[in-house]
This record gives C-alpha cells, sequence and structure tokens, in this order.
C-alpha cells in the first residue's frame, strides 16, 4: 500500500506546478522528494519544518526513513530468465565551489541516499564549466535522455552550490500490446477530437471500477507498474475532487481482470522552476535569509532556485523515463535579530555633540 503523505506531497506540488488542467504535464516526485528530503536532512528550525511538513506531512517526521524509502525504490526486482533486464540509475550529487566546506557529518548523511556523493565544480570563478559538468552528469545518469538541465542563467553571481538528483528508469511490460496493432484512434483531447496513435492490449491485468472512475494496472519487469487512471466525466472536475485518500483507494482497488485495452502512446517532456509552487505550499523559509542550512556547511545557505525536468516515453514494449531536479543555492549573510520601535506617543528627543556628550537640544514632544 503506497504511504498516504507521499501521495498527497504528489498530489499538492502537482497542482501548485501545474494549475493549468488543460495542459499536459510530467514530473517525478521522486527525484523532487530526493533533492528536498537532502537539503531538509541539513536543515534546522522552520526551513526543516516546512520541508519536512510538505514532504511527509508532519514537522517531526523521520526524514531518514524517507530516504530509505527513496532508496529502496532506488533498487528494481530481480528479472526471470526470459525477461529484458530493467535499468534503474539514480544520483545524488552536492556540487559545492571549493569556497564552501561541507560538514562531514552531511557528507556521511549524503553517502546513505542513493549514489550520494560530494563534488567540486568551479561555481564562482568558472560558473560556464561549472554548468557544463553538472549537465554532463546528469545527462550520463539520464543516458541523454536530460542533456541540459541547468539552463545558461542557472547559475548566478551567488550561486556556490547545487544539490542535484537524477533519475533515469527503463522496464518492459510484462504482458506487451500487440505488435503491429497500433493504428491511430480517436481521443477526445481538450482542443478538440483528433487521432493519436493508441496500441491494444488484450491480457488478464489488473482493473477496477471505483467512484467514476476506471483503474488499469500494467505490470512491467523489475517490480514496476504503470497505473491509468480514467475518469468517467471531465477529468479537470475529477482531478480537483482527488485526496490522499482517494487516490490510495484507486490505487489498491484492481484486480486481475481480462480487459481490451487500448491506450495511446505517450512521449512527455516537461521543464520547470519549482520555487513559486514550493512557497506557495507553505516552503518558504530555506529562500529567506532566515534559511538553516547549518546540518549541511557552516557557511551561511540559502536556496536561490529549484530545477526541474522531466521525461516519459511510453510504448508497445515498455516505458522508459528521466527526471533531474537541481537546487541551486546561494551565500546569504548571517541573520539578525531586528526590533522595532514605532514612535507613536510622546517622547524626548536629545540632539548631542557625539564625542563629548554635550547637550546641544533637549526636547519633549507631546504635540509634534
Amino acid at each position: 500500500m503506497t504511504d498516504r503523505a507521499q501521495l498527497a506531497f504528489a498530489l499538492a506540488l502537482h497542482r501548485a506546478t501545474a494549475p493549468d488542467p488543460a495542459r499536459t504535464v510530467c514530473w517525478s516526485p521522486f527525484s523532487v522528494a530526493s533533492a528536498l528530503g537532502l537539503v531538509a536532512q541539513g536543515a534546522h528550525g522552520p526551513t526543516r519544518d516546512e520541508l519536512a511538513t510538505l514532504l511527509a506531512g508532519d514537522a517531526t517526521a523521520d526524514l531518514g526513513a524517507l530516504g530509505k524509502q527513496l532508496a529502496r525504490a532506488g533498487e528494481l526486482d530481480a528479472v526471470r530468465g526470459d525477461e529484458d533486464e530493467p535499468v534503474v540509475a539514480v544520483a545524488n550529487t552536492l556540487w559545492t565551489d571549493e569556497s564552501v566546506e561541507v560538514l562531514d557529518s552531511f557528507a556521511e548523511e549524503l553517502a546513505r541516499w542513493s549514489s550520494g556523493r560530494v563534488r567540486e565544480a568551479p561555481l564562482r570563478t568558472e560558473p560556464a564549466s561549472a554548468r557544463d559538468l553538472i549537465n554532463l552528469d546528469v545527462a550520463r545518469t539520464t543516458r541523454d535522455l536530460i542533456p541540459e538541465l541547468l539552463p545558461a542563467d542557472a547559475i548566478t553571481a551567488e550561486t556556490v552550490s547545487a544539490l542535484v538528483n537524477a533519475l533515469y528508469l527503463k522496464c518492459a511490460w510484462r504482458n506487451r500490446f500487440t505488435e503491429g496493432a497500433t493504428e491511430p484512434r480517436p481521443f477526445h483531447a481538450v482542443s478538440g477530437t483528433r487521432p493519436v496513435p493508441t496500441m491494444t492490449l488484450s491480457e488478464r491485468i489488473g482493473h477496477a471500477v471505483v467512484d467514476g472512475w476506471q483503474v488499469a494496472t500494467l505490470r512491467a519487469v523489475g517490480g514496476v507498474e504503470a497505473v491509468v487512471l480514467l475518469p468517467d466525466g471531465d477529468l479537470a472536475e475529477a482531478e480537483a475532487a482527488l485526496d490522499a485518500d482517494t487516490l490510495a483507494e484507486l490505487l489498491d482497488a484492481p484486480s486481475p481482470t481480462q480487459v481490451d485495452l487500448a491506450l495511446p502512446k505517450l512521449a512527455v517532456t516537461t521543464r520547470t522552476e519549482l520555487t513559486g509552487a514550493l512557497e506557495r505550499l507553505g516552503v518558504r523559509t530555506v529562500f529567506t535569509r532566515a534559511a538553516d542550512l547549518s546540518g549541511i556547511s557552516s557557511s551561511p545557505l540559502a536556496v536561490e532556485s529549484v530545477l526541474h525536468e522531466s521525461v516519459l516515453r511510453i510504448d508497445e514494449q515498455g516505458l522508459e523515463g528521466a527526471a533531474a531536479t537541481a537546487v541551486m543555492m546561494r551565500l546569504v549573510s548571517m541573520p539578525t535579530r531586528v526590533e522595532r520601535m514605532t514612535v507613536d506617543r510622546p517622547f524626548l528627543l536629545l540632539v548631542r555633540h557625539a564625542a563629548t556628550g554635550v547637550l546641544y537640544f533637549m526636547a519633549r514632544v507631546t504635540e509634534p
């Protein structure tokens, strides 16, 4: 059964990132949770509380447990002898400028996450070279599906660190769609009905009809599955009504059923900046001078942006996807306590010579 907190996080960020129900999007909760989870492991106070609340639904949640869950998802089940070998690759890398010293305790925590490591990059002195290093590493992990995660303006004059997660997944279906049967069929899109390449499958698969939804589960090798959720009516209305509990019930509902399935081939790519969406969901302190990331470095850090890209392809043979998330960090001056003073009642005013203390004027102000 799926963790309700994980579903709540996915639904919340999905809606904040892609509020237009007519827009086709894809993104990776795994990748975003990995990057933000690591930032949270190096955070304290309200900075950590806000991240933990978003990721796990509880400011006091054990984020080490989240790391273990994500690490488990980065390992696929063994396959039978006649099946194609699935591929999963995950990298969690903290790229830092030489001016930033990473705490040993954070490097040790990072090493407990999938392929976690710290690497240096000349983010301040040679930003173009640093960008090339990071993009090349992401491209290598994602099998070139994401060749340029960081655009030209991603590294600013203040950037000193980037925490990057990259994911690649490729799995064949256990029950493959009928070869040669894919053909154009009508798809009733928001923009109007048009023909799209549609695959067909007649097999015993997971299926359910629940509360205005049809659910189909397509099993892939390695313990991966794709779940198709088809509403009886308008998707925008049905999706808006989903919550974590309802989604969990839908995911748990399918049982083996003989199904004739017609499913469009899919190829979706989405690039997005998540900063605004995260702020709308209550993750705010980490972007400000009040950020406390002292568990990462003794240098005062704050997040300046969160970049994400995702690619998903589904065809007759199986599924292939890649995603990457970069949390870009900057140096900030240490926050200082600010006292407020509002002069809104009678007061005394002295004007004096600073060096000697001689008073030039003394006034009582009761009616300014």
